[in-house]
């Protein structure tokens, strides 16, 4: 269902919802479109008029920093005319239903929707009642999904590791809540990764871990030796109900990535972080700010990632 939805019947990007169900071609395709576009950002006039006369909609239920600007920075840079929803003063705040605000919405001609809710599945909702000609990119639902996140994720590991087929990457902190992490793992076992583990203590681990194709760990020591790229996130206590560690403090101890812990893995290792990071709690700062850290590289390639998706769902 996930896969129909987001493909069109001759095999080509329709919406973005999820990692989950593309195949690699299609990863690949958006990995190689952003690398053309990682230019356009460091020449004097930064844009491309790729989507000049689309309307871009920016539709975010949950607050946000980089992932909303980073949005709309590459829909200006693509030209597009774009339009950043403030829920909060919206008709959502006098009772309008969702697809009310995106039925209206779409009555002024948008041409895509860019979405970011609390609830699993509701980009997927709107996919299934748009026109044909709207397309839908999930910047974040529940616990579900952030493929753009993933993406370029898998972006800059290919950029400063070259490829995926030789990599171990640990994935360690709050597995249970975050919908980078399960993006992260379908990006990265379907562009051929042969090794992905996750390290956390087994009340942030999500019951269906097993399913995941990962390799658990709940120790930093055994789960860092030897891996080639660090993913640390952060504790989502705004998802989290009932008090699931006894303090940040002792999850720091034990899970967070200090210079000392970084050493189990190898000496080239890179650190990345999605975002917002809470330094002295799942990372320290001086590992953050240190040699190995690519998460303000990250960032960057966030803006030519999205430019890519954008542009490939606008069928340029």
């Amino acid at each position: 269902m996930k896969n129909n939805l987001q493909l069109t019947e001759d095999g080509r990007l329709k919406h973005l919802l999820s990692l989950d169900g593309l195949p690699a071609r299609i990863l690949t395709q958006i990995l190689d479109t952003a690398a053309s576009f990682v230019a356009v950002g460091e020449r004097e006039v930064k844009s491309v008029p790729l989507l000049r006369g689309k309307a871009v909609f920016n539709i975010f239920f949950e607050n946000s920093t980089r992932t909303r600007t980073t949005f709309e920075i590459a829909a200006k840079r693509l030209s597009a005319d774009v339009v950043n929803l403030n829920i909060n003063a919206s008709s959502q705040s006098k009772g309008e239903t969702l697809l009310d605000t995106v039925a209206n919405l779409s009555a002024m001609h948008a041409d895509m929707f860019v979405v970011r809710h609390a609830a699993a599945g509701a980009a997927h909702l709107i996919a299934r009642h748009v026109a044909p000609h709207i397309s839908v990119v999930n910047a974040g639902d529940g616990r579900c999904a952030h493929p753009t996140q993933g993406l370029l994720d898998m972006f800059t590991i290919r950029h400063f590791k070259g490829g995926f087929h030789n990599l171990r990457v640990a994935i360690v902190g709050d597995v249970l809540h975050s919908r980078v992490a399960r993006s992260q793992i379908h990006g990265l076992t379907t562009l051929g990764c042969p090794e992905v583990r996750v390290i956390a203590p087994k009340t942030l681990l999500p019951r269906d871990v097993g399913n995941l194709g990962v390799h658990v760990y709940h120790n930093m020591e055994q789960g860092l030796k030897d891996v080639d790229v660090v993913m640390m996130l952060r504790l989502q206590n705004e998802r989290m109900q009932g008090a699931r560690l006894p303090s940040a403090g002792e999850f720091y101890k034990h899970w967070g990535l200090t210079t000392e812990k970084l050493r189990y893995a190898k000496p080239d290792a890179i650190v990345m972080h999605p975002g917002p990071m809470n330094r002295g709690v799942e990372i320290d700062s001086e590992v953050a700010d240190g040699p190995q850290a690519v998460i303000l590289a990250q960032v960057t390639f966030g803006i030519a990632v999205r430019m890519a998706v954008m542009s490939i769902l606008a069928g340029n």
